[in-house]
């Protein structure tokens, strides 16, 4: 009997649930960092990284394959033993769990700066922890559910971005490879942390139901990501001239501020609104990614009681916290660079293991 079954999901809510912890805050601040370092060739960058991020997702689907019935930790305990199977369980959690709070707090700073600026933190990360307890604890294929509706829901959204095309200019964009190739490759590091999110897939790929799908849709994800970064990123470029987009912090948001329709005024409050879900999306499945990694190591199904006590933690942390942007721009560049191993550096360095744990095995078998 599988262990996961109970939980499973479909391959279309693992597509967007990849998708979804991808596109996080950076759909709103990509752009800006992207110009900030390559002009309007940031959009070579996005192309080059997503071909990197796919490559890394692959290998995350071939060694997951070495054991389709159980996660990362599963296999880390049969290759490794226990004790390594342990502590890969507590870091993920750790990371998961820091994720997950990094996000949400920053998702609280921009309903603050955009639409409540005088309530207080805690009060909105109330407001958040309370539906997001309520998904959490239905397990991956509620949060799996819930990803595919916030991607139907917001669906229209793209094509409001095509109204600002009227006043752009596509000269904007011309020539490529302005200053050569430097500039994109510093553009990359903010590109390569836009796609991570695709190793969730490590503990996912048992609760999927067709797994020999799992690289077709680890690569759909990646697309639907790409996709969505080129057209916000291009958008912006050619709405914006070259100096002007990196006056903004979030220059797809204010963009939206130069549409006004006789029926609305701030197009942005909504869309932020919208914005907020799909940030949703990518704190979620880290939240109870976390609370899953620490209950395994217990043996643990019932993950209600442990989600409570991060919630918890979550809301009162914030009230001696006190965070700002700028903390929380160091606390996602540790996250950042805790993803680059975990997402582009650990698969590889998990399938040469195994690879050669399997031909060793085999060779003494031989013999």
């Amino acid at each position: 009997m599988k262990k996961y079954a109970f939980n499973d999901i479909t391959l279309m809510q693992y597509i967007f649930l990849i998708a979804g912890i991808q596109m996080g805050v950076g759909l709103l601040q990509l752009p800006r960092e992207l110009a900030e370092l390559a002009g309007t060739d940031g959009w070579i960058a996005i192309v080059i990284c997503f071909f990197i991020a796919t490559c890394s997702s692959l290998t995350i689907v071939q060694v997951m394959k070495r054991y389709p019935d159980g996660t990362l930790f599963d296999l880390l305990k049969r290759y490794a033993g226990k004790w390594v199977g342990r502590a890969a369980a507590v870091l993920t959690a750790m990371y998961f769990a820091f994720f997950s709070y990094t996000i949400m707090v920053r998702a609280v700073l921009f309903i603050k700066s955009w639409i409540l600026p005088k309530t207080p933190d805690f009060v909105m990360l109330i407001l958040l922890a309370i539906p997001s307890y309520l998904l959490a604890r239905g397990g991956v294929r509620v949060l799996g559910r819930y990803a595919e509706i916030v991607l139907y829901i917001t669906l229209w959204m793209p094509f409001f971005y095509l109204l600002s095309l009227r006043e752009s200019n596509w000269l904007y964009m011309l020539p490529v490879f302005k200053e050569g190739l430097h500039p994109i490759l510093l553009a990359m590091k903010p590109a390569l942390y836009a796609f991570l999110g695709f190793e969730a897939s490590f503990l996912l790929y048992p609760f999927l139901k067709s797994k020999q799908y799992a690289s077709r849709g680890i690569v759909i994800a990646n697309v639907l990501t790409l996709l969505v970064y080129l057209h916000v990123t291009v958008t912006c470029n050619v709405f914006y001239s070259p100096d002007a987009i990196t006056h903004f912090n979030e220059p797809s948001v204010n963009l939206l501020k130069t549409m006004e329709f006789r029926f609305i005024e701030r197009l942005e409050i909504v869309f932020l609104s919208f914005f907020i879900m799909i940030i949703s999306t990518t704190w979620l499945p880290g939240l109870y990614l976390s609370v899953f990694s620490i209950n395994w190591i217990f043996g643990r199904e019932d993950h209600r009681k442990l989600l409570q006590w991060v919630m918890l933690l979550f809301v009162g942390s914030v009230i001696f916290v006190m965070p700002t942007f700028n903390k929380t721009d160091k606390w996602i560049e540790v996250v950042n660079l805790t993803e680059m191993f975990f997402g582009y550096l650990f698969p590889y360095i998990l399938w040469l293991y195994v690879w050669l744990h399997d031909r060793l095995r085999w060779r003494r078998g031989g013999t």
